[in-house]
């Protein structure tokens, strides 16, 4: 890595971690600057538009995403095995890899209705992640840890909605049993996606 990529990883890093404090709307050169200890136009020398530091930001984002959740998952058997390992490695996803919590979930409160390219590649990302649960339920589903009619994108749907849940439950209103109440959540989804046991 030459010096002028180590400076643009850096500089993506310290812009990560503020963005989950302060969203990607408050991201700006100015801001970054003072955190980085460089100037605007040194900035703008490796991102030469707001718009084209978020995308990076959450490209950078959508990385670590894959090293931290995506990775341990798949060294881990197919199918429900997988899957267990994914969502734990989700929750501690959204609990301690950055400061002000996950960079997604405050971009998508920031860009639902807001059209542009910073949304179109938030959606991008948000929708591979997505994939992910679904591509791990129809694996789990050939494996026969779930039953053979599972609605794949139904189980990615309700998944999604217990991380949510985790989301706010936990770091909006600061319930302590955020965790618990997640992965009970999560049982009950595995259990209902089990196949049927013959009586």
């Amino acid at each position: 890595m030459g010096k002028g990529d180590e400076t643009r990883h850096a500089i993506l890093t310290s812009a990560l971690d503020l963005s989950s404090e302060v969203g990607l709307q408050g991201l700006t050169f100015g801001v970054l600057a003072k955190l980085t200890g460089m100037s605007k136009s040194g900035l703008y020398a490796h991102f030469d538009s707001k718009e084209h530091l978020q995308c990076q930001v959450l490209d950078s984002a959508a990385s670590r995403f894959v090293d931290v959740v995506l990775a341990p998952a798949l060294k881990r058997p197919r199918g429900l095995p997988r899957l267990q390992v994914l969502f734990e490695h989700w929750l501690d996803w959204e609990t301690n890899e950055f400061s002000g919590g996950c960079v997604f979930m405050a971009a998508a409160t920031e860009f639902d209705d807001r059209a542009g390219v910073v949304r179109d590649r938030l959606v991008s990302h948000l929708d591979d992640m997505l994939g992910a649960i679904a591509r791990g339920a129809r694996i789990a589903v050939a494996e026969g840890h779930f039953r053979s009619d599972l609605d794949d994108e139904q189980f990615a749907y309700e998944l999604w909605g217990v991380l949510l849940s985790f989301h706010h439950y936990g770091r909006l209103l600061g319930r302590p049993k955020a965790h618990a109440r997640a992965r009970r959540a999560f049982e009950h989804l595995l259990e209902t996606s089990r196949p049927e046991i013959p009586s």
